[in-house]
């Protein structure tokens, strides 16, 4: 079976039929994140049990065909780490993918290793050794040649071997529905992200005051509606480094402004200085009640200790599991579980880590460890999994 590069919107139709009737089909793309505000999708690839193709979304006029695919009920969708090609699916087609697996979750629930990268997974999964990776390549550029196309089709042409392999080690773990939740909830995180409080993720966000962070909010918002409307990626709009500045000194004026060192070279910042100014107006100019709440620094910290001492205790529990740690619980969701139960039981909401399939694994061992119902010691030094638990009297 030779590689094919579709770039005619009959074939892709032709080939869209194909995939409904196959019913299973793995995905991937190939995009560029350097230059516009959202990534450019500039090749798809697609691998069923009878061929693999690859896309050329330039040549074509119309995708619809594969989003109602992507969508609908009935097809299965083989990915690897594809969270970008959810982002695609939500973006370009306004819904979110029905019925996806994503093969490096799928590996972090049979084993200790996430995220594994593709070269590693088949090897791991498969035994099968790929080789070379058009890493450097500018997909933007045209013609493809044969060898790109090829590099890039060799990122789907093993996923459904690798997911039928990975299906009879979790149905044989009993461990099915937990790859089902964990591929919903990768989805449902990625369906969020245009909701959320995404400016709560800037870096050094967490060491500003409360009116700082209701200017730091109205900048974030300001500069995504600029970074979209030039097709402009955010940072280079407003660097966050930048951003956290600006909040925290709080200028008035356009020569306060561009004091702000890397700021005032060329034209740009001085064009943007009206704008950028009102953003901060309108976030200084919001009531107290309005303001976004601040982290207190001493739960901080008591989040920081104790979430030191869940990683060692959920760290041995999924070496005894066989389960991914960095999949089970991130250091976040130690922190998170800290809050939670010392601070905000009775009222918060009961964190991940808590529920579902991460409760199976966990169990009460974490909330135990923390009530002081269970202590840590060092059992046998050759064991995987060496601390051992008891309960104290």
């Amino acid at each position: 079976m030779s590689d094919e590069l579709i770039v005619k919107q009959e074939d892709f139709a032709e080939l869209c039929d194909h995939i409904r009737q196959s019913g299973l089909v793995a995905f991937d793309t190939e995009f560029v994140s350097e230059y516009t505000f959202r990534p450019q999708l500039c090749l798809l690839q697609f691998a069923t049990a009878d061929r693999q193709v690859a896309v050329d979304p330039f040549e074509l006029e119309d995708l619809t065909p594969w989003w109602d695919l992507m969508t609908d009920e009935e097809t299965t969708i083989v990915v690897h780490g594809g969270r970008e090609e959810v982002r695609f699916c939500v973006n370009l087609a306004g819904k979110r993918p029905q019925k996806l697996i994503d093969v490096q979750i799928a590996q972090g629930l049979i084993g200790p290793s996430f995220p594994l990268g593709h070269t590693a997974l088949l090897s791991r999964v498969l035994g099968v050794e790929v080789y070379g990776k058009e890493t450097r390549t500018d997909w933007r550029r045209r013609p493809l040649s044969d060898k790109q196309v090829h590099y890039a089709i060799e990122d789907v042409r093993h996923l459904l071997d690798v997911w039928r392999t990975q299906q009879a080690t979790l149905e044989k773990r009993g461990r099915s529905s937990w790859a089902v939740a964990e591929f919903e909830r990768m989805i449902d995180e990625i369906d969020a992200e245009r909701t959320r409080e995404n400016w709560r993720r800037l870096s050094g966000v967490n060491s500003l005051r409360s009116r700082d962070l209701a200017v730091a909010r109205e900048l974030y918002e300001w500069r995504s509606n600029e970074a979209e409307k030039r097709d402009r990626p955010a940072r280079k709009i407003l660097r966050d480094d930048l951003l956290i500045d600006v909040a925290k000194r709080q200028p008035q004026t356009v020569n306060d402004l561009l004091a702000t060192r890397d700021m005032n070279r060329g034209p740009f910042y001085r064009d943007m200085a009206p704008a950028i100014l009102e953003a901060i107006a309108r976030g200084r100019n919001l009531p107290k009640a309005e303001w976004p709440k601040q982290i207190r620094k001493e739960k901080e910290r008591d989040e920081q200790i104790l979430g030191k001492l869940l990683s060692i205790a959920l760290a041995n529990r999924c070496a005894e599991q066989d389960v991914s740690m960095q999949l089970v619980g991130t250091t976040s969701d130690l922190k998170q579980l800290v809050r939670w139960h010392v601070y905000d039981k009775e009222n918060g909401t009961v964190p991940r880590i808590a529920q579902g399939w991460r409760a199976e694994v966990c169990g009460d061992l974490l909330t135990d460890l923390l009530d002081g119902k269970i202590t840590m010691r060092v059992g046998d030094l050759q064991s995987n999994h060496p601390i051992v638990f008891d309960e104290t009297d």
